[in-house]
């Protein structure tokens, strides 16, 4: 499947027009910096560390660049507080799907916790209503622009808090009206998924679909409790199910268990690559487990997590992808059909969406090799006669 041939190694300027599809990304972690300073000068917010945009983005890459998860997640104290009103949220979520459309992404599932977004009064109510709006009017300027995406809101719970249930109920109520799906995040270590078990039990009642935060900064016990216990969907993150997986002296691989069923099952892996160096999930690029799970064939998939802390893009991540591993348009085309099969609309809508926009797009870009090359060999021709 991977090939090093030159017509099929995509260019920068292809991995971006290529038609990605991004599972797992934090609204309150993709905001441009310009428009945070804006925000906080609205709303009489004085926190902020830096009040040239410029000089704050550089600030939230390197705040998040610690090392360590809890660290990484304090520096959405600041994001999310200039997200306590209607117009905010609005604004926030129109241009995050005007930023994903720009950067080629054609179906986005894109999360956050609305119980974060009522110190100015709002209700949860009105904030999902709030996102849903911004999420829609950046459709349509998107399309107004020549692009398409569609994006769908995932509501999560704090996994520190208590009102997971009220939050998976407000979920399953929005669930025809823009709303796919469920999830929990925040700090694995001392809260387990099983503290929420009633709002798992209450979605698997409702047949409505989860995903949950697990085996990120903690291992196993995180995976297997989310799966066995929580029943979930999709695993965010997930990319300590390496610890279960054995590689021999003689490059032989062993599957442990728990392995063997997350591959056998295809529980989508929501690997985040930036995000994972960052909190310590992994050393670097190279060393990323997603090299070796592309390889088992694991149901693996591409995503940003927070654009604004890690400074990244789909893009900028299939671009450290292709670098390091060498992947071709074939393999772009793997893991964006890999996440549009797990993402949480109707079977009959995802394949739509493989067999008429995701197909069809990778299927031009690696048709661009033989007009370049007929042009050359033309030119060639020319100078020759």
């Amino acid at each position: 499947m991977t090939s090093q041939s030159t017509p099929n190694t995509p260019t920068p300027d292809q991995i971006r027009r290529a038609p990605k599809v991004l599972l797992h990304d934090h609204l309150d972690g993709g905001l441009r910096p310009g428009t945070i300073v804006e925000l906080a000068r609205d709303a009489g917010y004085t926190g902020l560390p830096e009040s040239d945009p410029d000089k704050l983005g550089v600030w939230f890459a390197e705040a998040a660049d610690s090392g360590s998860l809890e660290m990484y997640l304090e520096t959405f104290s600041h994001t999310v507080a200039v997200m306590q009103t209607r117009d905010a949220l609005i604004r926030v979520a129109r241009e995050c799907a005007e930023d994903l459309a720009e950067d080629g992404v054609v179906y986005a599932e894109v999360r956050y916790a609305p119980e974060q977004h009522l110190d100015g009064g709002l209700s949860l109510e009105e904030v999902v209503e709030a996102v849903n709006e911004g999420f829609r009017q950046g459709e349509l300027l998107a399309r107004e622009s020549g692009r398409r995406i569609r994006v769908g809101a995932l509501l999560t719970a704090m996994r520190h808090a208590a009102r997971s249930l009220e939050i998976a109920e407000l979920a399953n109520r929005y669930r025809d009206l823009g709303v796919v799906g469920f999830d929990i995040a925040g700090a694995e270590a001392g809260f387990p998924p099983t503290r929420h078990l009633d709002a798992f039990e209450y979605l698997k009642r409702e047949n409505n679909h989860f995903t949950i935060h697990a085996g990120e900064a903690f291992g196993l016990p995180s995976i297997w409790q989310a799966l066995q216990w929580c029943g979930a969907d999709r695993l965010g993150h997930g990319v300590r199910i390496i610890d279960d997986i054995q590689v021999k002296e003689d490059g032989s691989v062993e599957l442990g268990r728990l392995a063997s069923y997350v591959r056998d099952k295809r529980i989508p892996l929501e690997l985040c690559p930036s995000s994972n160096l960052q909190t310590g999930a992994a050393d670097s690029y190279a060393e990323h487990p997603i090299g070796l799970l592309r390889r088992l064939h694991f149901r693996a998939t591409v995503n940003t997590d927070n654009r604004l802390m890690s400074h990244t893009s789909m893009s900028q991540e299939f671009e450290h992808l292709v670098e390091v591993f060498g992947y071709s348009l074939d393999d772009m085309q793997w893991f964006s059909v890999n996440a549009m099969k797990s993402a949480f609309i109707p079977f009959d809508e995802r394949l739509a969406m493989i067999n008429d926009v995701i197909k069809p797009g990778y299927a031009e870009l690696k048709s661009e090799w033989l007009f370049r090359q007929t042009a050359s060999t033309s030119g060639s021709a020319a100078e020759e006669g």
